[in-house]
């Protein structure tokens, strides 16, 4: 079955491209023109993912965004957006978007990028699995490093016995540098385990993230947990 994008976007044109492309793609496409459309469609046939833009009359993007998570809506977003600045970006991550594209955007790159979202949401399919091969071992429950505890299973996360509120991208750049705890990470891997995707070193995707992360992470009489190597990466641990 093809996996269903409600795409959200009230420039005509644009819409009207990018429904063709996601089709021709090999997406089923529900396309609406603002917010209130794409909440109420959300609601009757809910999406494998949703493709908002930040910017649309009435109810902005941001704002489905923040009614669907507050609803316990898990269902991965992506924001076109034609703001650059930082803050802006982090408004959507604050918003509970997991990633977004920034207008003019490469149709390629929108691709990847819902590649990679819906790869993360994909229940694992056991029944393709060769009959004599044994199961695996269920992980260890919780993973811990630097003063931060993880479950996995459950997507909950600690620092010491404060629970944090991630975003699920949040969620898996934390659970990646604590299963690498003390290790550099390049960025070309952290986008590739994280997006699937690298896209190339004038991207502040990665640097966006990270920087919201360690809002959540720090504390004002603790240490710094994710330390920027600079030309290379980041690193986990608790100097």
């Amino acid at each position: 079955m093809p996996n269903t994008v409600l795409l959200a976007e009230d420039d005509r044109a644009i819409r009207n491209a990018l429904e063709r492309a996601l089709t021709l793609e090999g997406y089923r496409v529900m396309a609406v023109a603002d917010g209130v459309e794409a909440l109420a469609q959300a609601h009757r046939n809910r999406p494998d993912v949703l493709v908002l833009d930040v910017m649309m009359p009435g109810i902005d993007g941001l704002q489905v965004c923040r009614v669907l998570r507050a609803e316990g809506d898990r269902t991965p977003v992506l924001m076109l957006t034609a703001l650059v600045e930082t803050a802006d970006r982090i408004a959507g991550l604050d918003a509970g978007a997991d990633d977004y594209v920034v207008k003019p955007f490469d149709v390629e790159e929108v691709f990847a990028r819902l590649r990679a979202l819906l790869r993360r949401t994909s229940p694992v399919n056991t029944e393709s699995a060769p009959a004599a091969e044994a199961p695996r071992p269920l992980p260890e429950r919780f993973i811990e490093a630097a003063g931060i505890r993880m479950d996995p299973q459950a997507r909950r996360a600690w620092r010491g016995a404060r629970e944090l509120e991630l975003t699920r991208t949040e969620f898996e750049l934390l659970e990646l540098l604590v299963r690498n705890a003390g290790i550099v990470l390049d960025h070309s891997t952290i986008y590739d385990r994280i997006w699937g995707y690298d896209f190339g070193p004038g991207s502040k995707n990665l640097a966006v993230y990270v920087g919201y992360l360690r809002r959540k992470l720090d504390e004002p009489d603790g240490p710094q947990l994710i330390h920027t190597v600079r030309g290379v990466g980041y690193v986990l641990r608790e100097d």
